[in-house]
């Protein structure tokens, strides 16, 4: 438990050793191994399914006598249906072709000598996250799947959902003869820990953080190692004057009431002019069966009279919860504009059946996923057939959008010869 660790310093730098020593196993780990640890892993979270809903449910307790709010406590929640979709993710995983060990871009050279590269671990991935459990298998099982050693360290929140659900990967590591120390989950609550591990670049390779945009500015500010992230999801949805009205409504209600506290909800709807006044009547009602609050720009509230005011600072606002900003464009080009100025590189989304105007959103719109005519709900690495995803990476290094496997690789160059010497 948390209060039996006194030194966190002595216990973070002995994780780190153990992780460091668990990569090089299993880097070389074969392909079955793997798939035979994930599998039992897999099986032990049905197994204890009990085991892990009473486990969560002392730590949804613990956050409404906290006060956390419902957004929060959505995302803390270990549902049946979740359950499900974590052990389905596993799944998904070990069906997944294995990247480690792929040589492509095989070539000869003029000296007779042929040149590569190899898909390789990163070495040891450590994940910071804040509310959802489910991360924690979801995490494990592609570091694990990609040869990645991992250290985790979940929310205070979650603390309890969490051992749980690590004492089922232990188990699974242990049935399938694979190190423990490969997949270690950070027992204590103390912030302390999270300090010595973002400063351990002897012991860690990456450090990716998952959780509000405070979290994510503290990690990248402080950390030693480098970090892949993403600060807020600021996801548009844009109502071209060419879209099918049904498939506008369906889009926008979809990308905003689906669920609200996941970083792929729409924050901003943008409406071109010319068909505003035909398709927020309809959506306005709509959300308002949804319990939606509407902050609208000047032209939304003389269609909307009931619209609260947007202002400046909303176009910037993740609200992760049932709040909308509505802003009516001249255009597309104006639609491009304000999505420029004010998204966090998220996702967004263009409705149209203007072949041309799909093709320029796709183009012009600088984000790390892009739709036509879907719902921005779909940007998830289960969606994507990634299995599950360790994050949604919004910067253009390392990794950009869900980071699945791939995104948890890197590559060497490799050469092969027969006696060749450079002359």
């Amino acid at each position: 438990m948390s209060s039996d660790i006194k030194d966190i310093t002595a216990y973070m730098t002995d994780l780190g050793r153990r992780a460091r020593a668990a990569s090089r196993h299993l880097a070389a780990a074969p392909t079955g191994l793997k798939n035979t640890a994930l599998q039992a892993i897999a099986d032990d979270l049905q197994a204890n399914r009990e085991t892990l809903m009473q486990e969560n449910r002392r730590d949804l307790e613990a956050g409404a006598a906290k006060g956390l709010d419902s957004a929060l406590l959505d995302r803390l929640e270990l549902t049946p249906a979740r359950i499900d979709s974590m052990i389905e993710g596993i799944e998904q995983i070990i069906a997944l072709p294995d990247p480690i060990g792929e040589i492509f871009d095989l070539n000869y050279r003029p000296s007779g000598i042929q040149v590569g590269r190899m898909r390789v671990p990163l070495g040891v991935v450590g994940i910071i996250y804040e509310s959802r459990p489910n991360v924690t298998a979801d995490a494990a099982a592609l570091c694990l799947k990609s040869g990645n050693a991992t250290v985790l360290r979940g929310g205070s929140e979650a603390f309890h959902s969490n051992q749980a659900i690590a004492a089922s990967i232990q188990r699974g590591l242990q049935q399938a003869g694979l190190p423990g120390d490969a997949v270690q989950v950070i027992a204590t609550t103390d912030r302390a820990a999270v300090g010595a591990m973002i400063t351990m670049p002897e012991a860690i390779d990456v450090i990716i953080p998952r959780g509000g945009k405070g979290l994510i500015e503290r990690i990248s500010n402080d950390a030693r190692v480098p970090v892949i992230k993403h600060l807020d999801g600021i996801c548009h949805v844009y109502i071209d004057d060419q879209a099918d009205p049904a498939k506008a409504f369906d889009i926008a209600v979809n990308a905003k009431t689906q669920r609200y506290g996941t970083c792929n909800t729409m924050e901003t709807l943008l409406v071109a002019e010319a068909i505003a006044e035909q398709i927020l009547p309809t959506l306005a009602a709509a959300y308002a069966e949804h319990g939606v609050e509407l902050r609208g720009c000047a032209r939304c509230r003389e269609i909307l009279p009931d619209c609260r005011q947007a202002t400046d600072s909303d176009w910037d606002t993740e609200y992760l919860g049932p709040i909308l900003s509505i802003r009516v464009v001249e255009g597309l080009d104006q639609a491009i504009d304000h999505i420029s100025s004010h998204s966090s590189g998220h996702t967004e989304s263009i409705v149209t059946e203007n072949y041309s105007r799909a093709r320029r959103f796709l183009t012009e719109v600088d984000s790390s996923s892009v739709m036509v005519n879907a719902s921005t709900r779909f940007a998830d690495g289960f969606e994507y057939g990634l299995g599950a995803e360790i994050g949604i990476s919004t910067d253009k290094f390392h990794a950009r959008g869900p980071v699945g496997l791939e995104g948890l690789t890197s590559v060497k160059y490799i050469v092969l010869g027969d006696g060749h010497i450079r002359t």
